[in-house]
């Protein structure tokens, strides 16, 4: 009894998570429509309690819990506060956009909330079911936040297309489970890994239950050739969600993967690595070249977001018993990523909150109108571009050269040619920003004359300012001095790959 005291103090941050998004559902049940916007000052400031708990009382900590279904490690500490962290950016950039254009204001930051309790039980999952349950967690909170705007029909369409190929991706994920306990009984990281220590012994069957997980976890992430559903989700989802999609979804797969990997696969890395290698190449590739051809920021978006997990794979192939290079690599990629991503959303979630419009030409002479919201927005795409002074050059040159490290040579250079790709779409939405002259249109967009504003009449919101200005900061920070990231990151690593 003593033992199972203590592991339920160890998931106090979860146990109190779960009971801040009740909360706000039942707070929302009594606050008149005027005081709404509370809802989301409660969950942020629930957040910032819940960065703070966790500090205090997992710094530190290494367990395994209920006979190695979850780890308390620096890894999953690190993630803990990540996505903490991420929900609070999110919150903050969507009040006013939820504001003007959702009902049900509780429903939206109780959804959020359950969602980063998904996201942060996927981190410390040592155990391939428990990796499930949190995994469906995330994916059933994301599906209802993608049809939130239930009075459009794009919107509609995006969850209706989500679930289906989200439960599809499930399937394929849970019969790859069902093969691997077939063959050995136990779905364990550690007792993958020790069955994999001599792969020319390995049944056949488990080789399979294996490649089904991969292409399970690859629709999670939108690689390629699972990333169908992307672009219509990220264009009908409301744009907060959008950024959460492009965002969270992805750190919380790539966190599942890299523990998976690093504890369960690594002893057959020469096995899969080449498969890993090639979805990594086709995902940035074809992600960065369908971009060029997009008019809609959402969807331009979408493909830089398959592009960027594109790269972000070129890691997991990389993943070594003798180095934590990549491991820390694909970490440091992920906070970089995240920051700019984030940068860019925050500012066009303003722009959508002042127009209305997500079509790239109606960003034109916006740097004339509001010059702040255009330089974030242009030096968050420089970022993504992998620019230097940013943090997209920084996180990309770690990563590449823990691909150097491995002999991936061939695999890094393709990752520049990729990013040098992104950067003509990029400089697409900052020419409109900066070089487009500003003018007076009517445009028939179906059927309907639209007005395309002069430049934006209304000012940003304070609390996307604090967005902005927060990310902003990081940018610089990680692509100038990463060092404290870093040193962070590589006792995350050392969590997930204890023999180094």
């Amino acid at each position: 009894m003593p033992g199972l005291t203590a592991n339920l103090q160890l998931l106090t941050p979860e146990f109190a998570l779960a009971g801040l998004a009740l909360l706000v559902l039942a707070v929302d049940l009594v606050v008149p429509q005027n005081r709404k916007n509370l809802l989301g000052w409660l969950s942020i400031a629930g957040l910032l309690g819940l960065i703070a708990l966790s500090l205090k009382m997992l710094w530190g900590e290494n367990e395994t819990l209920y006979g190695g279904l979850l780890a308390v490690d620096a890894f999953s500490l690190f993630f803990k506060i990540f996505f903490l962290g991420l929900g609070i950016f999110i919150i903050l950039s969507s009040m006013d956009y939820v504001e003007k254009n959702l009902t049900s204001r509780g429903e939206f930051y109780g959804l959020i909330l359950f969602s980063i309790l998904g996201m942060n039980v996927m981190a410390q999952s040592r155990e391939l079911l428990t990796a499930y349950i949190s995994l469906e967690l995330l994916s059933f909170c994301l599906y209802v936040l993608a049809a939130y705007a239930r009075n459009e029909a794009k919107s509609n369409e995006a969850g209706l297309k989500y679930i289906i190929i989200g439960a599809f991706s499930s399937a394929v994920l849970l019969y790859g489970v069902s093969m691997v306990y077939s063959t050995l009984g136990v779905t364990q990281f550690a007792s993958i890994s020790a069955a994999l220590a001599n792969p020319g012994d390995v049944s056949p069957a488990l080789w399979v239950g294996m490649a089904l997980i991969l292409v399970g976890l690859g629709f999670k992430l939108a690689a390629v050739p699972f990333h169908m559903w992307a672009p219509d989700v990220y264009e009908g989802a409301p744009f907060p969600v959008t950024a959460y999609l492009a965002i969270g979804s992805k750190a919380a797969a790539f966190a599942l993967v890299l523990r998976l990997f690093a504890e369960g696969f690594l002893p057959a890395v020469d096995q899969w690595r080449i498969v890993v290698a090639v979805m990594a190449a086709i995902t940035m590739l074809t992600g960065n070249l369908v971009a060029l051809a997009q008019h809609n920021i959402k969807r331009l978006m979408a493909y830089s977001s398959v592009g960027q997990v594109g790269i972000i794979l070129t890691g997991v192939a990389a993943l070594s018993a003798d180095s934590i290079l990549p491991a820390s690599g694909v970490m440091l990629y992920l906070v970089g990523y995240s920051l700019t991503n984030m940068l860019v959303f925050a500012g066009l979630i303003s722009f959508f909150n002042m127009t209305g419009r997500e079509d790239i030409s109606a960003f034109r002479g916006l740097a004339d109108g509001q010059p702040f919201l255009a330089a974030t927005i242009a030096i968050g795409l420089f970022s993504l571009g992998g620019m230097p002074i940013f943090a997209g050059f920084t996180v990309k040159f770690y990563l590449f050269t823990a691909l150097a490290s491995q002999g991936l040579l061939w695999l890094a250079g393709l990752a520049i040619f990729s990013s040098l790709i992104s950067l003509y779409y990029y400089l697409q939405v900052i020419r409109q920003m900066y070089i487009r002259p500003v003018e007076e249109v009517a445009e028939a967009i179906a059927g309907e004359d639209v007005y395309v504003p002069t430049g934006p009449e209304v000012s940003t919101s304070p609390l996307i300012l604090i967005v902005q200005s927060v990310t902003l900061v990081g940018v610089f920070w990680v692509g100038v001095y990463p060092a404290p990231f870093l040193t962070v990151i590589d006792a995350a690593s050392h969590a997930i790959l204890p023999g180094l």
